[in-house]
């Protein structure tokens, strides 16, 4: 069950409206480092934890309806870099919208499909997809997930900070920067409440992989190198269950050969043996 409070939760001002970036704005919308993918990620996360995770699931719920919050105010941002700029499109233009849109730095469909504002979609006017979100139904993993999808929506907040001039849009994104350091921070500790956060799923029991190279780093260089003794290649592995090492080869073993297909199914076209020469 959700509540709206009809106010936004961080006031957005845009001081002189520019529908370009409007357009680059929908990235936070709908892209992939986008709002909409971390709060449908953590939604369903939330939804898939078990009795006894209660703590884990309000803090997933909790944060995941926060950024249903933040999509509002991205979305309200792109209206008001829509409408009511001085490059937004006369009359007359609107007869050529897409042409026009264009001109203007805008995505066309914002106009054509939208009436001037903010859409489901990224920069480039891709709609959103499921495929962004992570919901792996393990919590290690699923936090580790998290971490990266803060790590590089507070990278495209920084960015779009970067490229705009207009004060009220560097509060607002201000503010988005500093939940993502927050969030990064939260996920990194609730790691921390975990008995065996790594290697995941902790449940597989670590004796039945390969002891030869769990916690090997192995070179794919064509001519043999030695052991740069670097950190992931020597000493105690973060999850203190193991020792690193450096293999300077790969394993390797076996062809590459298929082996036969069925009768059936076999479309292969038969091939003449080069060595059998019929006209002699």
């Amino acid at each position: 069950m959700f509540f709206h409070e009809p106010e936004l939760q961080y006031e957005v001002t845009v001081e002189e409206p520019d529908p370009h970036f409007a357009k680059l704005l929908q990235q936070a919308i709908g892209g992939q480092e986008g709002e909409m993918r971390v709060a449908m990620q953590y939604m369903f996360q939330a939804w898939a934890l078990p009795e006894g995770y209660e703590e884990y699931r309000n803090l997933l719920m909790e944060t995941a309806t926060e950024e249903l919050g933040h999509i509002e105010m991205l979305a309200s941002a792109v209206t008001k870099n829509l409408r009511g700029s001085s490059k937004q499109m006369s009359d007359d233009a609107q007869e050529t919208a897409a042409t026009a849109a264009a001109m203007t730095g805008q995505n066309p469909r914002q106009f054509l499909s939208a009436g001037e504002s903010a859409m489901p979609v990224d920069s480039n006017g891709a709609p959103f997809t499921g495929n962004y979100i992570v919901a792996s139904g393990n919590l290690a993993g699923d936090l580790y997930a998290n971490v990266m999808a803060e790590s590089t929506g507070r990278t495209l907040a920084t960015r779009l900070w970067e490229y705009t001039d207009d004060p009220g849009m560097k509060d607002m994104l201000s503010y988005l920067i500093a939940r993502d350091t927050m969030h990064q921070n939260q996920w990194l500790q609730a790691l921390e409440t975990l008995d065996d956060p790594v290697p995941v799923p902790a449940s597989f029991p670590q004796e039945q992989e390969n002891q030869d190279f769990n916690y090997t780093f192995m070179s794919t260089r064509r001519e043999e190198q030695p052991d740069p003794e670097y950190p992931w290649t020597q000493g105690d592995s973060p999850d203190c269950k193991g020792q690193f090492s450096y293999a300077a080869e790969q394993p390797g073993d076996g062809e590459v050969i298929a082996p036969p297909p069925s009768p059936m199914t076999n479309n292969t076209p038969n091939r003449t043996n080069e060595s059998d020469d019929s006209s002699k």
